[in-house]
């Protein structure tokens, strides 16, 4: 059934089992691949699991750990190995990567720390993520050497379009105040890549 199932009758299957492991959702998609179908699947941590103040807009949150997506895969493949009489399938799970649109609350503010280029109806601006609240973000525009940094707030409902930026500049971490984050998980979102890797498995 796995293979045959689409992408949203996985979405209501999947959400519960994840959501009880502390994960979002993010995404599902099945592709046919010869006999066999690749159901990739895209998780992240639910902020809802978190010990987080109201007031708190600012604090970074670190990314899914290889362990905790492999903790997600078996998770989903538990559920995908329910249905004996499925056809052959590849599961890819991963978490999102850097260039992956921002479109709901909990990615901006999963994403604080980063840059991200936000297209508003007014503009498009390009700086460090500082802050994000339902309502509004911060972002830090870096400077030149004549003019100096700026900070922008931008009200959530004029943002149009917005993504993870790769920063070929390095992060600063003094200015990041990330000694709570893996500085291996931080190189690799910053450098373009999965924030956690990917795993992958086939099951006949």
């Amino acid at each position: 059934m796995a293979g045959t199932m689409t992408a949203a009758d996985l979405t209501a299957r999947l959400a519960g089992p994840l959501q009880a492991a502390g994960l979002v959702l993010e995404e599902v998609t099945v592709t046919p691949a010869g006999k066999r179908r690749v159901v990739r699947v895209l998780v992240d941590r639910d902020l809802a699991s978190l010990d987080l103040a109201e007031d708190d807009a600012a604090s970074r949150i670190a990314p899914l750990t290889l362990d905790e997506v492999a903790d997600a895969t078996r998770i989903i493949d538990a559920e995908l190995d329910g249905d004996d009489d499925g056809p052959a399938y590849t599961l890819e799970v991963s978490s999102p990567g850097i260039g992956r649109k921002l479109t709901e609350f909990r990615h901006f503010r999963r994403n604080v720390g980063r840059l991200v280029k936000v297209t508003t109806t007014t503009g498009q601006l390009t700086g460090r993520l500082q802050s994000a609240t339902p309502t509004e973000l911060v972002v830090l525009v870096a400077g030149t050497a004549k003019v100096p940094d700026r900070r922008e707030t931008v009200p959530m409902d004029q943002v149009t379009r917005a993504r993870v930026e790769v920063d070929f500049s390095g992060v600063d971490t003094a200015e990041l105040d990330t000694a709570d984050l893996d500085t291996a998980d931080l190189d690799q979102a910053e450098a373009g890549t999965e924030d956690a890797g990917r795993l992958q498995e086939e099951n006949d």
